[in-house]
This record gives structure tokens, sequence and C-alpha cells, in this order.
């Protein structure tokens, strides 16, 4: 088995500190859950890990909140900074630390960055004044053309914007200009993923303003240095915060330190924020910049974009437990939900988390993969070595080419995750679960038994163990409760990682034999359509006092055609050498865009497997959004003749679905069957 042990390094992840004015809703725990994978698998390749997250509590919006609900900014900070604490142990997640902006640790550091400017660049902090319109949503200035008409509404909240005029601190963000775009050059890894790093630099190429970094028209924030009337602007005070939460040992500090990598996971719509604000506050400071800020996307939930009303409804929480009650328990429930967010979203592009899709998925992938696999081992051992690990034998061509491509698996696993590409890493895990269900039917344990090679049986089900124990460490990650179930059925210890172990190490390679396996309940429990009916009835919520769309059967949430093909209703046959002529093959969506001007149309590209994808116009964009295609396994008629959609649009080929063009299911392939893999 491969051996990929490695150096110890340090890796310090955070998420953004969410505003107290909100609920933990999906979103926020998106962002928190690869976090704490990322920080999971680190664990495994045994680096020194530190992951923080947090609340914001400053700012006229949560001043404003505090005031509505009759309470003092203290007292209604300290009440929603604990639901937040709260929520995430619930969904298998392990912070180092939980920052929160009105601690003390926090408000001397923030005030330390903002004296190191002013001594080691004066002039880069300075006294003015400011006016313009301010988004209290936002807690920033907008210019006129960051605003939508008519109503001065700011683009991301869709609310009215205020006019402010005060006195204010700025910091000579100007002077940076010139100094970003050459960092942005000299370190592309700096901004991911790289659409993200395209759009940081056309705004930085435009010009910076400087930037307004102190209030007087409120009170709830941290005092300015030496001007106590002012408060610090709210941005300021909480990018700090990835820095401030490390001042309390020298151990913590040495995340900050040159041998780390800090990563930063943020949604897109604070972009700017971290990647320019912030690393422009520490080259002012003199403090080492992050390696990496990485930005997702938006999620959508059901197609719907994740509004207020909704994405309040939308509880994480509850989801977990609604699935713990089919998996068994509110952990296993919320690694469900992990994996999910995890393998069903490209890390980095706009996501759609559909419920329907998610029982899909897990009966597929958790279910009928992986579950099916561990439960058909146990049993094999249970009936053909006293439910014992069995002693390895000679192995075959059979076992050298498992494991030479369990190998290629594992490998390209390790650097999605180093690149942070969760979903890509997932893939390839699963690629190996699939690939020692394979093995199973091959290998015949079965009829070997009836022929009587002892020996050769023997040989399969310790492969299969050993195969199982490396696929219970490589799930850790993601599913850490499911984790532990699994080994424990398979006579192994938790995974429980310390620093110098790598994580091929724990259970992976020959089992030695002897050792007592302990078979249970399914791991993952598959559910039927009545079972789907009544957790898609139990989880959608209603928005705006009107029940949401139904989600439907769990199949997979999409549907395509190519250009609205009809639908025979004749019941006449054809030959079957007629039907062999269509050349029906699985191709995966590798990126999807509307078509202008084209209310109906999707133009994809689609992996069948060929050297380049193909382009292919889809009639899908009623049922999709774009994004919530990609990645997805569709079935394409390969050999359509090519069909122009106008002026340099040319499809090549058809996907396969159903249902009217507001509402159509996707025909698609479960499983990792590679691109160009002929259906017959």
């Amino acid at each position: 088995m491969l051996n990929a042990a490695r150096a110890m390094s340090r890796f310090y992840v955070t998420t953004p500190i969410y505003y107290v004015n909100d609920v933990p809703h999906l979103g926020n725990a998106y962002s928190t859950i690869v976090a704490d994978a990322l920080r999971r698998y680190h664990l495994l390749r045994g680096d020194a890990t530190r992951m923080l997250t947090g609340t914001d509590e400053h700012g006229l919006k949560v001043e404003r909140e505090a005031q509505e609900r009759g309470m003092t900014p203290s007292a209604f900070v300290e009440q929603m900074s604990a639901t937040f604490r709260a929520a995430w142990p619930k969904l298998e997640i392990g912070a180092d630390d939980f920052i929160r902006t009105t601690e003390a640790r926090h408000e001397l550091g923030a005030q330390a960055i903002w004296e190191e400017i002013a001594r080691r660049n004066p002039g880069d902090i300075y006294l003015g004044s400011y006016e313009d319109w301010y988004c209290v949503g936002c807690e920033e200035f907008k210019t006129e053309k960051d605003l939508v008409q008519p109503g001065n509404l700011c683009a991301i909240h869709r609310r009215p914007v205020e006019r402010l005029k005060e006195d204010t601190y700025f910091f000579r963000l100007s002077r940076y200009t010139e100094p970003l775009l050459a960092l942005y050059r000299q370190r592309p890894e700096l901004i991911q993923p790289e659409s993200r790093r395209n759009e940081v630099i056309s705004f930085v190429s435009t010009g910076l303003r400087d930037l307004s970094i102190s209030r007087t028209k409120l009170t709830w924030g941290i005092p300015v240095p030496g001007d106590p009337k002012h408060v610090m602007y709210v941005w300021f005070d909480a990018l700090a915060n990835y820095w401030t939460a490390l001042q309390g040992s020298e151990a913590a500090k040495a995340f900050w330190g040159e041998g780390s990598r800090v990563v930063h996971v943020v949604g897109k719509d604070i972009l700017r924020f971290h990647a320019v604000y912030w690393p422009a506050v520490l080259m002012s400071a003199g403090l080492r910049l992050p390696s990496t800020v990485y930005a997702h996307g938006f999620l959508t939930f059901n197609g719907h974009k994740m509004s207020k009303s909704l994405r309040n409804s939308v509880d994480p929480l509850g989801i977990a437990q609604a699935f713990g009650q089919i998996v068994g328990g509110d952990a296993g429930g919320a690694d469900v939900l992990r994996y999910q967010l995890l393998r069903a979203i490209a890390f980095g592009q706009d996501g759609d988390f559909d419920l329907a899709a998610m029982v899909e998925r897990y009966n597929a992938d958790l279910g009928k993969n992986l579950g099916n696999l561990l439960a058909r081992t146990l049993g094999l051992c249970v009936k053909m070595t006293a439910a014992r690990v069995p002693p390895a034998g000679e192995a075959t061509a059979l076992e050298h080419e498992l494991y030479a491509a369990i190998e290629g698996h594992w490998r390209e696993a390790a650097l999605a995750w180093d690149r942070i590409e969760p979903h890509r890493a997932l893939e390839r895990v699963w690629a190996i679960a699939s690939a020692a269900n394979q093995y199973v039917d091959r290998a015949a344990p079965w009829a070997e038994d009836k022929k009587g090679h002892r020996g050769r049986v023997e040989t399969i089900l310790n492969t299969l163990l050993s195969v199982l124990g490396a696929l219970s460490v490589a799930i850790w990650p993601v599913l850490p409760a499911k984790s532990d179930e699994m080994r424990r059925q398979l006579g192994l210890a938790p995974v429980r990682p310390e620093e110098g172990k790598d994580w091929f190490a724990p259970g992976v390679g020959t089992r030695t034999g002897g050792e007592a396996l302990a078979p249970g309940t399914p791991l993952f429990p598959t559910v039927d359509e009545a079972g789907t009916k009544a957790l898609l009835e139990l989880l959608t919520p209603r928005v705006d006092g009107a029940p949401a769309p139904a989600t439907g059967p769990a199949s997979s949430t999409s549907a395509s055609t190519s250009a609205s093909p009809t639908v025979s209703t004749s019941t006449s046959t054809i030959a079957y050498e007629q039907f062999g002529l269509v050349d029906l093959r699985v191709g995966v969506v590798r990126t999807a865009e509307r078509v202008p001007k084209k209310d109906k149309l999707l133009k994809l590209a689609v992996d069948v497997g060929e050297a380049t994808p193909r382009t292919i116009v889809a009639g899908l964009a009623l049922s999709f959004a774009p994004e919530a295609l990609v990645g997805r396994r569709v079935v394409v008629v390969a050999n359509l003749a090519p069909r122009e959609f106008g002026k340099g649009l040319v499809s090549r080929g058809m996907l396969l679905a159903t249902g009217p063009s507001d509402k159509l299911t996707l025909a698609t392939v479960e499983g990792d069957v590679e691109p160009g893999a002929k259906l017959t």
C-alpha cells in the first residue's frame, strides 16, 4: 500500500467570523464544515493544525439590532454568540479556538495593529472627513457605481443605503495599488479559485481609494488608540481576528510564522475585504500575509436564493437530526450533511443544496457503495472465517491490479485535499470503494469457497478488510462519526491522529489476521420511496408564509435536454440493430453557463472521455441553475449530428431527460463511472 509519509508542518485554517445578528444557517455551516474537514485531513497527514472560528460582534448593524430587541449590545452579543458556539460541535466540528471580537485579547490585538501601522508607516493612517452612501448590512461605504437603481439599493442586500458624513480616520489604501498587483502576480496561489483572483485584479487595477477605518456616530466598537471618540470601522476590527487569536502563547504565534500555511476560507461576497484590504493592512503593519484566501460560491436551497427568510428556515442542525433518525444518532446525521455539502458542491463555485439530491446521493454513495461494501465483506467473514480477520495469502494479478488502482486514486485524493478541492478528493475516495466492490464480484470468494480454495478465500477477504481499513481513515475528515463506527465493526481503534502520524498508517495495509470483527447494523441504511417522501416533507421549509416548491422524488435534482425533443407515444417497435446505432455514453459536466438571449438554453462543456470536453447546448435553464449541473454524470447521445444554435454555437450531442421544460428530470449515472463509458 502507498506510503506517503512527509515532514510535519503547521496548518492554520480560519472561517469568517459570523455576524451575531444572524443565526447558524446552511451557508455559514458550509464554510465551517470545509474548514473542519481541512483541519482533520492535515491532522491525518501529521501536520500541527489549528482551526479558528468565532463571531463578529461590533458595528452599527449589531447596535441597531440590539436596540430593536430592547437589549444592551453586550447582552445581545453574549446571547447570540452562544448559539454559534453551541451549534458547531453538533455538526462534528472541532475548532481549536472560538474568538469573539468583544474579548479583551482581540481589542488589545486590533489596537496593536493600528499602532504598529502608525509607527512603521507614518501617513498610512490620517484624519479626515468622509461622505458617501453606507450599507448597514455590509457595514461598508458604497460609491454610486456600486448601487442598483432605482432606489439607491445595495447590490447584495437589495435594501436602500444611507447617506453618511462624519470625521474619520483613513487608511491610505491608494498607496498599495501597485504593491498588491505585484503581490498577485508573484503569488497567484494567494487568491483562489482563479476566477475570483481575476475579479480582484480587475478591481484593484482600476485604482484604490483610501479606506475609512473609524466611526464617530456609534460607540459599539473598539476605541481608536489615542482618540477614544472614534471607534474602529468594524471590518478593520474584524479582519484582525485571524492574527489577534494567536497572540496568547508562543506556540499559537507560530501558526502565523513563515513555516505555517495560513488559509482563510471565506464566501465570495467578502472576498474584497480579505484579498485587498487585509493584505494591505498586513503589509503596512509589517506582518506576514496569509498563504491562501479561498472564496467559495453562494448556496441556493432547492433552487431558491438563500434570502434571509429562507436562510433562517434552513437549519443545518435540523437536517442533521432528521437524517440521524435514519443512520442512528445526530452525529451520523451530521456526517451525512457534511458529505453532501463537500461532495455535491464543487468548492469555489456556486452550488445548490437540493434535499432530493441529498437523499439520492446518500443512497447511492453511502448506502449502496461504501455501506454495501462493508456489509457484504463482514457478512462473508461471518460465514467463511468465523467473524475474524483471515491471514493473507499470496496475492494474484487481481489483487495487484486493485492496489495499483487504489494507489492512483489515493495520490489524487491527497493532491485534491492539498489544493483545497474536497469534492475531488471525495470523488477519488469513492472511486476506491467502487474498485473494491468490483473486486469482490471479480474475485468471487463464494465461488472459491465452494471449490475448497481456503487460502484463496482468506486472501480475498483479507484484501477487502485492508481496503476497508484504509477507507475508514480516508473518510474521517468528512464522516468522523461513521468512521469510528466503521472501524469498530472492522475491529480497529478509532482514528485519533497525533502529531507525526500519517493518514495512511492507521489500519492501512495488510491485516495480520486473527483479530475479531464486530459486524453491526448497516452503516448507511438506504431510504425507500416512502421514507424519502416523509423526509422531504419534514425538511422542506415554508418561505414567506407559503410552502416552498416541492422537491419531488429523490431523483437527480436537475434535468437537461438538448433542444426540447418531442417524446413519441407510439407503441411501435424498432429492431435491436436500430437501437444499437445510438451511442450512449457517460459524460461529466465540467462547466455550464447561460446562453445570452436564450431563456431556455444552457451551454455545457461535457467530458465524454475525449481529448477535450464537448460543447452541448441543452434546454435546461428553466429547471436548473448552471452551477447545479457541474460535476454531474449524465447520459449523452454521442453520435447525434451537430446542431447549430446561432453564429458560432454548435451542439455536439444530446442529454437524456424527461418532463416539461420547467420541471425536467435528468438521466444520470450513479457512482464514479469514468467519462466516456458506454451504456449498453
